[in-house]
């Protein structure tokens, strides 16, 4: 298999990539680490770590599209740009997947736009991994790729999630609910009310019902459902109580899940390709494990279960 890596994406590019890079290629031998961006520095960056791991390679792309650019100008200004040549060779699947820890709207629109959605999507989503009490993850989607949502589309983000929870999880029938006000039937905004009787009557899924923000970490649902505007908020403020207690010298073993490094980033769903978003301050730990899960996911071919499943 072979994994694509923006090594020019990131607050701490290119040393965190190539560093990341580096303990992905040892952690999955039988893989091949292909490092996008500007050669020169990516080579310097192999120099200083001295004795490189054999399945390594470079991708030499002269430019690199930075955090705080408009990505539909972007992309179309740079297309030497590490995105934009990461995402040619993964259309050409010259690559199995591509990761970036790069600009998100640049890497969204280019998923859109390169290797496109996977028919019967109505939107691609972002999810990002949830940790439970009892030590497992289930998942919420959208977490910011559709700040705005249809209530067919928050239906269709339950088989997405579904798919993604049998798939890399082995849960055999995954439980999805609608993140709302209450759980009762009628709660909630009109979207959130037709939402739920989309998802009521979804063949494809096991709908449990609503679910409440204080219920997010328990064992109640698998699949959390929500637009991304309210998914984005979700994370983040997940992600405040592992750098709270952190700060206050507090360490246990369901706080710490909540640190992002652990799962490294966050997959795309419902595209013809295989793509992982990290965060923007990702440490070559957090690279690491964008790559592993970038793996899991390819292994699995979670586009092609994913289009079985919307064109049955």
């Amino acid at each position: 298999m072979r994994i694509a890596l923006d090594a020019m994406g990131g607050d701490f590019a290119p040393q965190a990539a190539v560093e990341g890079g580096i303990l992905a290629a040892q952690a999955l031998p039988s893989d091949t680490i292909v490092f996008v961006g500007i050669e020169t520095a990516i080579q310097a960056e192999l120099d200083k770590l001295g004795q490189v791991p054999p399945n390594i390679e470079i991708i030499h792309a002269p430019q690199v599209i930075e955090m705080g650019e408009h990505p539909t100008k972007a992309l179309p200004q740079k297309p030497q740009s590490s995105i934009s040549i990461g995402f040619k060779h993964l259309q050409e699947k010259n690559v199995d997947a591509f990761c970036s820890a790069g600009n998100t709207g640049a890497m969204l629109v280019a998923s859109i736009f390169s290797v496109r959605v996977s028919e019967g999507v109505l939107r691609p989503a972002i999810i990002s991994h949830v940790p439970k009490l009892d030590g497992s993850y289930g998942i919420i989607l959208d977490v910011g790729a559709n700040t705005d949502c249809k209530p067919e589309v928050l239906s269709q983000f339950g088989i997405l999630g579904t798919i993604y929870c049998q798939q890399v999880f082995n849960i055999a029938q995954p439980k999805v609910a609608l993140l709302n006000v209450g759980e009762e039937e009628k709660k909630g905004n009109l979207q959130a009310q037709t939402a739920y009787q989309l998802l009521k009557n979804n063949h494809k899924i096991q709908f449990v019902g609503n679910i409440e923000g204080r219920n997010l970490f328990d064992q109640s649902a698998d699949v959390i459902v929500c637009d991304g505007f309210v998914g984005n908020v979700v994370i983040k403020m997940a992600e405040s109580y592992y750098e709270i207690l952190k700060n206050k010298n507090y360490s246990d073993p369901f706080f710490d899940n909540f640190n992002f490094e652990k799962i490294g980033g966050s997959p795309v769903l419902g595209i013809n390709g295989n793509v992982v978003i990290a965060h923007g301050v990702s440490n070559a730990a957090t690279i690491k494990n964008a790559l592993i899960l970038a793996h899991r996911v390819a292994t699995v071919d979670l586009p092609g279960k994913i289009a079985s499943s919307l064109i049955d």
